[in-house]
């Protein structure tokens, strides 16, 4: 069954999208897509709703819509269409809404003051901006004002007012004197929300005649001046201590209503002696953590990003020594709307169904209108697939003039909200977008994702197939993702290949292919490996790799995970890092890494730098064993041990091993614990329940491990509930109608007390069974009877002893006992690919007949008939295993021209299921093994007879036999190559009309109507002449031949002997021994029976001499290596004479290679010749 799932956001970085879209129909975001598709206008860019211009400058009013085809645009002014024709001030920009008024040369600001409106529109819709309120910047003077000087008793209050003139927006204000430095602020002097400056109360040093009030109008860049504020401070009097009073704000009570969002500032400013102090309080509440902000010493709160949940009342209190004062502010948070819901572009094809919805709340709750292309609903074109209900508009079975742009507003008093969404209704065949034989590459065992991104309308259906023409890919082995990708989880070598992606919809059908290479993973076979090296030492890591021949592997070194020094004592070769002189800052850790473009691998070494040893040398040793074991803070479960550490014997202690032994389940058995620094003396023991513990301790230098230290005091602790259950749960069935469940045993101190038992729990999966339990001690399996044959169970083992359960385990699934599969594989087909390799395929049996963990098919095939002969033979059966659900199978090494038969069988945990039905196929003919002899026999002045068997394996229907032969002269030149065809059923040939004594080469091969076969060769030479022939035959004959060769073999063990004593004059030497192990290979074997050199054949010399060759034909012995040998002077070694003397040309029937071309020549005089010159 084909696995779907949605692809992950990491995998998805190749399926962009066009829109937010709220139907299963996604645009990715392709540029040459987007350039051919339809779509209703889209506002990209617009100016605030809120847009107060510099009267100085142009007024730029932004309009910027995207659409296809690409929008017009118009704008209404006020609520009426502005004809920017009209107006000479006003240009708008090319291929743009933006209009720009020209105000620098001339035109006024306020005459543009107003509301504007674009609106955007194609043949698909229209889409509309914000209404954009247009006012000019205003930066006014301060009204002349005669200003009194402030006299002012010390120890009283005072207040400066600032009064700035109304600007747009409003101005910043600041206080300065006359030399422009601003006037410092304090608990007791600081500036008011509204820009006042408040004195708490006033002191000698506030006289001065220079309190000036500034105000800042951003937008116009100018500063304006208030005229200076002059203040007295007199003593006339004792300066009496004042309670608190509010200078702002009055009265004990007030009220602020704020936008939800906004930052709410609250300010409350007292007067007194000394200065009050400011807190602030919520009644009934805390203030917002991580949004409050005190600001101007407390004297103002702040919170931002304020919502409903922050209305209430506000406390501020202000305090001093004689006394307190407050003020409370009553806190309404309002909220001008703000989205729920905003719409989303929909894109739907002809016949979806679809919704635009549209939900926004406030304070008071906002009322929601809808606009269809800008006009309202209600007076818009009907759409018979458009319905609205309140916030929603359904659409039903859409057409492709269904597209439009709708608008939602929602608004209260504080404001509105506008949103644009289109419905776009496309109908398209189908696209893929990902390029035409993409190639990629992944190493093997790793996850191998092949896009296929697409687009169309309706949404296509994507199939996969591997290869041009194979079968549609299914299984557990790949995964289709939702946007068309194909993964494969375990790429493997033979995942190499083309894969195809068809993506099809009622419009039209399209393909494309991409290419996967998998690759061998990167390996170190030989890691860099712990060094210890004296100081000035030279020390080598290796770092040996294997890895795919297609990638170009870079080794890198690191020290301590940063880059190798900038040292010329640091070598780094080929497979290995050399350090020259090594010296103590080379102390660290060494990595190799291995990165090609698809992989990475890394390992790592320390080298450890000790001092050279000095003179006397420095005894380095095991630490002595630490002592005097110590027991502390004894709880359930941990406990402190601490000990006094051994010498350290001139190595530095670096760390501590702590081992235990359990007394109460284990006794004498030590387990490792943990392990501490050296520098430290003291750990804090993780302990479990219903262990009785004694602990050890072991020191560790570079130069190894201390002896264990003395036990501990036994420290045993209470029992408790197990804290874990067993582990390994599996439930597998041994035998068809059972259930197996075993688990591994916890251990002695796991059992955290008493009794330990398990509680076995089963129950059958996906089936409405109550759980059915047993409970079993001192065991690790339990076997279930009566099970229905391998069906899936949920299973638990849940550990318990005296004092009560574990935590509740988690379920495991296993299955009860596998049977034989119940049927064969149907629909058996076999496809003939060539004459030794053919393909099977077969219909999957149902998984429910498998009976088990289906593990294959076994296709079991033999040799029925060899259809060149017609005969039978014992019949050896083959097998070949394909793993997993695997619907097809090479069979190779086939015999050509054969009948064969094969079946297949499902396989499962238990065994093989009944075999399908026999299916018969037949190879092709294929092209014959070489004749299985050629013999060159009756040597003539003329002619040679040639005879020959026929090929042991025609491999099919012999069709003719091709002789090819040539000359060759005593310099080795070729004559021409003669071919003649010869019927298949000839076993003999005679050649006539050939030249004397000339020696021939020649070529056989069989052929069948596939094509010719290997071929043999041999050589033969005809005689001279018949006086020759009768020469040969006397001089074997004669008495004085024989007893010339008897005196010469009789010389020659003289010589022997002569030899074998002066060599073993001056004491036995094994000569024979050693002459036998040098023996020269050069030399050849004289055959014992006959006395002739061994017969030689060149097994790779298969074709015809080509003209001028130089090469000799048979294996001679070079005079330089045997001054005495016969094969100098003789016709070759596979010369031969009879007991008369005379010569006959036998040859060996082994092939040879055919002859390249050479120098030396491949004919030498022959020996009896040579005997005949001295007749």
């Amino acid at each position: 069954m084909m696995k779907k799932r949605s692809i992950s956001a990491s995998k998805a970085s190749l399926v962009l999208f066009l829109c937010q879209v709220i139907s299963a129909l996604d645009v990715p975001l392709d540029s040459k897509l987007l350039e051919e598709l339809s779509q209703p206008p889209t506002i990209t860019q617009q100016s605030p709703k809120d847009y107060i211009v510099d009267p100085r400058e142009n007024i730029v009013i932004q309009c910027e819509a995207k659409g296809k085809p690409p929008p017009s645009f118009s704008w209404t002014r006020n609520g009426t269409h502005f004809d920017i024709d009209k107006d000479a001030q006003v240009t708008m920009k090319p291929n743009s809404g933006t209009l720009v008024i020209n105000i620098m040369n001339g035109g006024k600001a306020e005459v543009y003051e107003g509301v504007y409106q674009c609106t955007a529109r194609n043949e698909r819709g229209a889409a509309i901006s914000n209404n954009i309120v247009i006012r000019s910047s205003r930066s006014p003077l301060w009204t002349k004002e005669k200003l009194e000087p402030n006299h002012v008793q010390e120890g009283d209050s005072l207040v400066l007012h600032c009064r700035p003139p109304v600007g747009l927006p409003p101005p910043i204000i600041f206080w300065m004197d006359n030399a422009f430095q601003r006037l410092p602020q304090s608990e007791r002097v600081s500036q008011g929300l509204n820009g006042d400056l408040y004195f708490s109360n006033v002191q000698p040093e506030d006289t001065r005649e220079d309190y000036i009030c500034y105000a800042r109008f951003n937008h116009t860049q100018t500063i304006q001046q208030k005229q200076p504020i002059s203040v007295k401070v007199f003593s006339t009097k004792p300066v009496t201590e004042k309670q608190p009073i509010l200078l702002t704000p009055t009265g004990s009570t007030s009220t602020k209503v704020e936008l939800r969002g906004n930052v709410l500032l609250l300010e409350c400013i007292a007067a007194g002696l000394p200065t009050p102090v400011i807190r602030w309080i919520k009644e009934g509440g805390e203030l917002p953590a991580n949004r409050t902000f005190f600001e101007n010493f407390k004297k103002t709160l702040k919170i931002i990003d304020v919502s409903e949940a922050d209305s209430g009342n506000y406390k501020c209190v202000a305090r001093n020594i004689l006394g307190s004062v407050h003020h409370v502010i009553s806190v309404t948070v309002k909220a001008a709307p703000y989205w729920i819901t905003a719409p989303r572009n929909l894109v739907l094809s002809p016949g979806e169904d679809g919704t635009l919805i549209c939900r926004a709340n406030g304070n008071p709750k906002p009322n929601i209108s809808w606009l269809a292309n800008g006009v309202p609903i209600a007076i818009a074109p009907e759409d018979p697939s458009r319905k609205v209900d309140g916030d929603t508009i359904i659409f039903s079975h859409v057409q492709e003039r269904s597209s439009a742009v709708y608008q939602c507003n929602a608004s209260n008093e504080y404001g509105y909200l506008l949103a644009n969404a289109f419905v776009n209704v496309l109908a398209e065949p189908p696209r893929i977008l990902t390029p035409a034989n993409k190639l990629y590459q992944v190493i093997a065992d790793s996850p191998a994702l092949l896009d296929c991104a697409y687009f169309g309308s309706p949404k296509p259906e994507v199939e996969w197939f591997k290869g041009v023409k194979g079968s549609i890919l299914r299984g557990n082995e790949y995964i289709f993702h939702d946007n068309g990708t194909l993964e494969i989880p375990v790429a493997q070598k033979d995942s190499t290949g083309t894969y195809t992606c068809v993506a099809r919809n009622e419009l039209g059908k399209i393909q494309n292919e991409v290419q996967l290479e998998v690759k061998d993973p990167t390996m170190i076979i030989k890691q860099p490996e712990y060094k210890v090296i004296q100081r000035y030492g030279q020390v080598s890591f290796e770092c040996i790799i294997k890895h795919d021949s297609t990638l170009l592997p870079t080794v890198m070194w690191l020290k301590d995970n940063d880059e190798l020094p900038d040292d010329e004592r640091f070598l780094v070769g080929k497979d290995n890092l050399t350090i020259m002189n090594v010296t103590d800052k080379d102390d660290g850790t060494y990595t190799c890494i291995v990165n090609t473009t698809l992989d990475s691998v890394s390992a790592s070494a320390v080298l450890t730098v000790v001092a050279a040893p000095p003179t006397p040398a420095i005894i380095y040793a095991r630490p002595n064993p630490p002592f005097d074991l110590e027991l502390t803070g004894q709880l359930e479960r941990s406990v402190e041990l601490s000990w006094i550490p051994g010498d350290e014997n001139n190595s530095p202690i670096t760390n501590f091993v702590i081992e235990y032994e359990d007394g109460l389940h284990e006794p004498g058995v030590w387990h490792y614990q943990t392990e501490v620094p050296g520098t430290q003396t003291t750990v804090q023991l993780k302990l479990s329940p219903y262990v009785n513990y004694s602990f050890r301790v072991i020191a560790v230098n570079e130069i190894g491990r201390s002896q264990p230290s003395e036990p501990s005091e036994q420290y045993l602790t209470k029992s408790a509930n197990p804290d874990e259950n067993p582990s390994n749960v599996q439930g597998i069935g041994s035998e068809p109608d059972n259930l197996v469940i075993t688990w591994e045993s916890l251990k002695g101190f796991q059992s955290n007390g008493p009794g330990l038992q398990y509680k076995v729990s089963w129950r059958q999966k996906d089936v409405d069974d109550e759980w059915t339990s047993v409970i079993v001690a001192n065991v690790s399996k339990y076997i279930v009877s009566g099970t229905p044959t391998f069906v899936p169970y949920e299973i638990k083992v849940q550990a318990l002893n005296d004092l009560g359960y574990a935590p509740e385990p988690s379920e495991v699934i296993g299955h009860s006992g596998e049977d034989l599969p119940m049927v064969a594989p149907g629909n058996v087909q076999v496809h003939v690919i060539n004459s030794t390799l053919a393909k099977v395929h077969w219909d999957p049996v149902p998984l429910k007949t498998v009976r088990g963990h289906l593990q294959g098919y076994k296709v079991y095939y033999w040799k029925v008939q060899n259809l060149s002969r017609r005969s039978r033979r014992h019949v050896e059966k083959k097998i070949l295993t394909f793993r997993g659900n695997k619907t097809f199978g090479m069979l190779p090494g086939l015999e050509p021209y054969s009948s064969y038969k094969l079946n297949v069988r499902v396989v499962n945990g238990k065994g093989e299921g009944p075999a399908s039905p026999d299916k018969v196929f037949k190879t092709p003919e294929g092209v014959p093994s070489s004749p299985s002899f050629l013999k060159i026999t009756n040597p003539t002045l003329d002619s040679l007879t040639l005879e020959w068997g026929s090929p042991t394996h025609p491999n099919g229907v012999l069709t003719s036999y091709i002789l090819k032969f040539q000359p060759i002269n005593n310099t080795h030149e070729l004559g021409p190559l003669v071919e003649i065809r010869i019927p298949a059923n000839e076993s003999s040939l005679i050649l006539k009309n050939l030249n004397y004594s000339t020696r021939y080469k020649f070529y056989f091969n069989a052929q069948t109507s596939v094509g010719s076969g290997s071929q043999i060769t041999e050589e033969a030479v005809t005689i001279m002449d018949e006086a020759m022939a009768s020469r040969q035959v006397d001089i074997a004959t004669q008495g004085w031949f024989i007893g010339l060769m008897c005196a010469v073999a009789l010389l020659i063990l003289i010589l022997l002997i002569v030899c074998f004593i002066r060599r073993n004059k001056g004491g036995k030497y094994p000569v024979k021994e050693k002459e036998d192990a040098h023996a020269d290979p050069e030399i050849q074997p004289m055959k014992e029976d006959d006395g002739t050199f061994g017969e030689y054949s060149d097994a790779e010399d298969h074709k015809p001499l080509k003209k001028g060759s130089r090469t000799p034909s048979d294996r001679t012995v070079k005079k330089e290596d045997s001054d005495d040998s016969l094969v100098d002077y003789g016709e070759g070694v596979n010369g031969q004479f009879n007991e008369d003397g005379s010569f006959i040309g036998q040859y060996s029937g082994k092939k040879e290679k055919e002859p390249a071309e050479g120098n030396e020549s491949s004919e030498a005089p022959s020996p009896v010749n040579a005997m005949n010159s001295f007749v």
